[in-house]
């Protein structure tokens, strides 16, 4: 089973949140460029992936489109995705300042 949360923030840019977690985890964050997604964030760990992208994408149509049309307030998402249940991770994203946790799934 994996366990995937969603995070959002409008107090944080993706390369702020970046460098404010790759810090307080330890990890080392790197930009992919994605046609799709646009510019992400992207660090790997034992316990799995986080993502820190732009809610805003880029759309086909030259307007931007929201990767999350259901947190439109949410400039900036963070994506976890863990072989399952890390509450020590969530313990430490929810202690990040402005991070409002919108999402949890176990598939």
């Amino acid at each position: 089973m994996t366990d995937y949360n969603t995070y959002g923030t409008s107090s944080h840019t993706a390369d702020e949140l970046s460098r404010l977690l790759g810090a307080r985890l330890e990890l080392v964050f790197t930009e992919h460029d994605s046609h799709y997604r646009g510019i992400y964030h992207r660090a790997d760990s034992p316990d799995g992936k986080i993502e820190i992208q732009p809610n805003p994408i880029p759309g086909d149509d030259g307007e931007d489109d929201l990767y999350a049309p259901e947190h439109p307030t949410s400039q900036v998402l963070l994506l976890t995705s863990t072989p399952g249940p890390t509450p020590a991770l969530r313990a430490q994203l929810a202690a990040v300042e402005g991070l409002v946790h919108l999402k949890h799934e176990s598939l």
